[in-house]
């Protein structure tokens, strides 16, 4: 019964999030390019806003690029470049604990914002909440596989982690024997993870897509303008 549930949901669901993310992305860049964004509300709370989205992006960020590199990368290149097993998962606990603090201190700031705030939670789409508190458990979970890790600081487990990761992107058979007796938290991780992929084209977080490299470079204020009558602007 393991076997198949294992099987089921990561050798089979993994596609199934990648499928629908990568269609739907497409789908709705195509035809829906203007839902792209929540209802604005940078004039209220203005500050908690800035340092909330400004720890959670630059965290966020720094985490994606880490378990992009250290998931995808192939094993042999680690290897070729002297870079142990137990010494990678030293740097990604070290890197990812603080990209990952820093990310939970703006998210915190930006969801306590969007719940305890009357005006921005008129505001507020059920589903800009949804996403927010999901990628708050899914930060929770990573974050508390750093002291699982510290207990085996050998590497093995991460081995095992990218070997699942490598096998489904280059659709190699058997890809969820590899995690089948990974530590439960890490389980659950590449869980909630995959089913943030499938929810993903329906969700705000689409804005991913506009503009990945200019996000930091953009301006921090948005432009209001008085609605006036056609006489009034003559």
């Amino acid at each position: 019964m393991f076997e198949h549930v294992n099987y089921a949901v990561f050798g089979l669901y993994p596609y199934l999030c990648l499928t629908v993310f990568l269609a739907g992305s497409l789908i709705r860049f195509d035809r829906e390019q203007y839902s792209w964004k929540s209802y604005s509300s940078q004039l209220l709370r203005g500050r908690q806003l800035l340092w909330g989205s400004n720890l959670f992006h630059v965290g966020i960020l720094v985490i994606l690029l880490g378990h992009m590199g250290g998931l995808l990368t192939p094993i042999w290149i680690w290897d070729f470049l002297g870079v142990s097993h137990g010494a990678k998962q030293l740097l990604a606990m070290i890197v990812g604990g603080i990209a990952g603090v820093a990310c939970f201190i703006g998210l915190t700031l930006l969801l306590h914002r969007r719940l305890f705030d009357a005006r921005i939670r008129k505001t507020s789409k059920p589903s800009d909440i949804a996403v927010l508190v999901i990628l708050y458990a899914q930060l929770i979970l990573g974050l508390a596989t750093i002291p699982v890790s510290a207990g085996h600081l050998d590497g093995e487990e991460m081995v095992k982690l990218m070997s699942w990761a490598q096998a489904i992107v280059t659709f190699q058979p058997g890809a969820a024997d590899h995690v089948a007796n990974v530590h439960p938290i890490f389980r659950a991780h590449l869980f909630l993870g995959m089913t943030i992929f499938l929810i993903f084209p329906f969700t705000r977080l689409v804005h991913v897509w506009s503009a990945p490299v200019w996000y930091l470079g953009r301006r921090g204020y948005q432009i209001v303008r008085t609605k006036r009558s056609p006489a009034e602007r003559a």
